[in-house]
């Protein structure tokens, strides 16, 4: 008997008498020691299904016009509640995408955690500190009695990432969800934390369930593939059959979908847009009671180079390595040493006001335009809001047509400019950003991690409009990323950055087909 069975399982969201199917007639089944990659487009009903395999669906909404989940041999669908709560955690549990909104930001990293043993297990303080400990440093937390009493928002990416793992582990479960739960970190981080699952799931015959949209690492981990599409199951296979001979057209399709190609050629005698030189970006530490600088962390060290119109840079390395620290610097946006050249106009040398109308000739897209869209403006007030600061003189309609303009030129249907950020997918949301830093005409965009978030179909197509939008406005792009094949996809130049420090740096093709140091050929290799 399967660990975990669905058969012909249909969700729908009822809203005002009327069902919309979400999930259609899925299958599935996960044994004990198994891994199952569970991949598609954002849409695709994932989540959904991963969810509903927990009964973490508010219901109403989430209803189940058919199907029975079988866990243990036991019909989560038709359980009540308080079998429900035995399930969940003690022999079910999962790793949310995103653990920075999974944790909570006002208890201690140990408080979170007793809470899991004190709930399920019924430990004490004492024995539970005891097992904590011991979880954290199988999960890779170094000095972890010192970072009991962190919260969330002192741990990095990973160290958060781990933790979450911790918890879901501390249980013992049987099975384990993992939804994305590498999708934000960096190809080390990740490697590390791919590495960590297969451990703990061989050595606890644990049955693994893992939503991603990165089809590499699906090829590394999964034992079985199960492809979802609208909802649907489009393919279901063992990994090595699913890669070496896809049945279905949109397998093919997801397989075809990596980053491919090359930037197009840059004119290198242009002269330099960007110039900087020995750029460094100090942190200070302060202690006691009167809050006194003891000391600094240098998050970036002497970091030079010359950027030219056209020409993109990409700078990688792992999280804490100061790739966003440098694009902040750049943009003035935080305090730096060293000099800053913008054309002729010395960056470095202007306060914030002498700064204002350089602002609109250099631009940045976040990485998660979910956050980064105000929710309670449109899609039209969003992308017209620079116009606003920076030509106040445009009539409204004249705002409107620029912005139709915009929304044109990046791929979006200008009838939805007065929709909200939520009404939007992923992708989409991405384009209304990128928009909003091409209405000002920029030379200059920093893009920081605009794909990371999303899937690999949609990725491609974001890579290409960059790559259009280059050509037709020759802009000049400082692309952080921790993805080296979209960096090789997009980039002229390449740095490297370890702990604040330049690695490796120079043209991309050839740092890609010679690397010279043993930390970016690791890179390389774990890509």
């Amino acid at each position: 008997m399967s660990l975990l069975s669905v058969k012909n399982l249909s969700i729908a969201f009822r809203q005002a008498d009327i069902d919309r199917l979400v999930v259609d007639n899925l299958s599935l089944s996960v044994e004990a020691g198994e891994t199952l990659a569970l991949v598609g487009e954002s849409g695709s009903g994932k989540s959904v299904t991963a969810l509903s395999l927990m009964r973490l669906l508010p219901g109403p909404p989430a209803i189940y016009p058919q199907g029975e989940i079988l866990f243990d041999g036991q019909d989560v669908l038709k359980a009540d509640e308080r079998t429900l709560r035995g399930l969940r955690g003690n022999q079910m549990a999962m790793i949310f995408q995103e653990p920075m909104v999974s944790l909570n930001p006002l208890h201690s990293i140990e408080k979170q955690l007793y809470e899991v043993l004190s709930l399920h297990r019924g430990m004490r303080a004492a024995a539970a500190r005891a097992e904590i400990l011991s979880c954290l440093d199988r999960v890779g937390i170094r000095q972890a009695a010192k970072r009991l009493g962190d919260f969330p928002h002192q741990l990095s990416g990973g160290e958060r990432q781990r933790v979450m793992i911790a918890m879901a582990l501390l249980t013992q479960p049987k099975l384990l969800i993992a939804d994305e739960p590498t999708t934000a970190l960096d190809v080390t981080v990740q490697a590390q934390i791919l590495t960590l699952l297969k451990e703990l799931k061989q050595e606890m015959n644990m049955g693994l369930l893992f939503i991603t949209h990165n089809l590499n690492i699906v090829r590394r981990l999964a034992d079985n593939v199960l492809v979802m599409r609208n909802g649907q199951r489009v393919e279901y296979n063992s990994t090595h059959q699913l890669f070496s001979a896809p049945q279905e057209i949109y397998t093919q399709t997801l397989l075809n979908s990596e980053p491919e190609g090359k930037p197009d050629p840059a004119d290198t005698q242009a002269a330099p847009l960007l110039r900087v030189e020995d750029l460094s970006v100090a942190f200070p530490i302060k202690k006691g009671f009167m809050k006194r600088v003891v000391g600094h962390h240098h998050a970036l060290k002497s970091l030079s180079f010359e950027l030219r119109p056209g020409e993109s840079l990409g700078l990688v390395g792992e999280s804490g390595s100061g790739k966003s620290t440098t694009g902040l610097a750049l943009l003035r946006l935080i305090a730096s040493q060293g000099e800053i050249w913008f054309g002729e106009h010395p960056l470095h040398q202007w306060d914030r006001r002498k700064m204002l109308p350089v602002r609109r000739q250099m631009q940045v897209v976040f990485q998660d335009p979910n956050s980064s869209l105000n929710p309670r403006l449109n899609v039209l007030q969003i992308i017209a809001e620079g116009l606003q600061v920076h030509q106040p003189d445009l009539t409204a309609t004249q705002r409107e047509e620029k912005v139709i303009a915009a929304m044109q030129e990046v791929g979006l249907d200008p009838d939805t400019r007065q929709r909200y950020p939520a009404e939007f997918s992923g992708g989409q949301r991405q384009r209304i950003a990128i928009a909003r830093a091409l209405i000002l005409q920029p030379q200059v965009i920093v893009l920081d991690e605009p794909t990371s978030s999303l899937d690999r179909t949609v990725q491609k197509q974001i890579l290409a409009l960059l790559k259009k939008l280059q050509q037709d406005h020759r802009l000049a792009y400082i692309f952080i990323s921790h993805d080296l094949q979209v960096v090789r996809s997009l980039c002229h130049q390449v740095v490297v950055l370890r702990q604040g420090e330049v690695v490796e740096q120079g043209e991309c093709e050839t740092i890609f087909a010679t690397p010279k140091e043993d930390y970016t050929r690791q890179l390389i290799a774990l890509a």
